[in-house]
């Protein structure tokens, strides 16, 4: 199995957990210390390659103290409850709107099944409830204490989604961002040393101004680093918020073009394909580089999103007339 461990400093590493069976799009930050933390699980089909990330770690599951999920789309808290199974001492961390849905993931995978259609099961399956005596809810501006000089604050963070939040590190004064903050595409362009990070805008409860809140209150927290879930850490943080602050507006520009002209989310897609394409061309990256095929699973997924949140902005116009 391909295993890939990337070492962050300050006690965190980062597996590779090859979501949807790509590299550097998904992974699981680990963080050593008094009470191992694991941030994000990933799907089923990704436990395999935590365990063997822990493995070279030399840390047994066992001994695994704290779960935590950004939020519960299923790429980033699909495999919670299998990998239970091998962190039978470990309890899970979600948001107080997430909770339920660990619970009983029926709604999940439902929702999951409208955006992937075909592939969800080959993706995804299979998903096992969390029992609920396994659950601890953190409300916005809690803490956790996970080494004696170590505590994790947990900020409500909507925007991505409803049932989202970020964690900042009191060691590293880095920032468990999920989805909030959009995905981290430095990686995936490390041979030609371009910064791409993209907004992530995937149904059914992304709204821009959230985003765009929760951006600002990230900023004001000062941090030092990001640490996405997808994917890496970025230090250069100023960029981060530049980007999305750039590319957001965009996608929102094309959703409100496609209302205008009765186009749907495949029209979307195609429209921020472009765009993003044609900023890459001018910064000299070929057309056969990789990143072309993350762009191509990932853009119908928040051209989707966008689709959803004009839909559902029309609906609430009509219900006021």
């Amino acid at each position: 199995m391909l295993n890939k461990l990337y070492d962050l400093g300050n006690r965190i590493h980062l597996i590779d957990v090859f979501d949807l069976g790509l590299s550097n799009r998904t992974g699981t930050y680990v963080i050593i210390e008094d009470d191992i933390t694991l941030v994000e699980t990933g799907s089923s089909k990704s436990v395999p390659h935590i365990l063997n990330g822990l493995k070279e770690l030399d840390i047994d599951p066992r001994n695994v103290k704290n779960i935590i999920i950004t939020h519960i789309h299923l790429d980033h808290s699909g495999g919670a409850g299998l990998l239970l199974q091998d962190c039978p001492n470990a309890t899970i961390f979600v948001h107080p709107k997430g909770a339920r849905h660990l619970i009983d993931p029926s709604r999940l995978k439902l929702g999951a099944k409208a955006v992937y259609g075909d592939d969800f099961n080959r993706f995804f399956e299979p998903i096992l409830p969390v029992p609920e005596e396994k659950i601890i809810i953190k409300e916005d501006g809690e803490t956790l204490q996970i080494g004696k000089n170590r505590a994790l604050t947990f900020f409500d963070t909507p925007g991505h989604s409803d049932h989202h939040f970020c964690i900042l590190d009191s060691v590293s004064n880095g920032i468990f961002t999920g989805d909030t903050l959009g995905m981290n595409c430095e990686v995936v362009l490390a041979d030609l040393g371009i910064k791409l990070i993209l907004p992530l805008t995937s149904p059914n409860q992304f709204k821009p101004d959230g985003t765009l809140h929760s951006l600002e209150r990230i900023k004001k927290l000062n941090v030092g680093r990001i640490y996405f879930g997808h994917f890496g850490v970025a230090s250069d943080v100023e960029e981060v918020f530049k980007q999305i602050k750039s590319w957001l507006p965009l996608y929102v520009e094309i959703g409100e073009k496609a209302v205008q002209l009765n186009k749907d989310h495949t029209w979307i897609a195609d429209q921020m394909f472009d765009r993003i394409k044609g900023e890459l061309t001018r910064l000299g990256v070929p057309d056969s580089h990789q990143i072309y095929d993350y762009l191509q699973l990932e853009l119908p997924i928040s051209a989707m999103g966008i689709a959803d949140y004009f839909s559902k902005k029309i609906d609430k116009t009509h219900l006021r007339v």
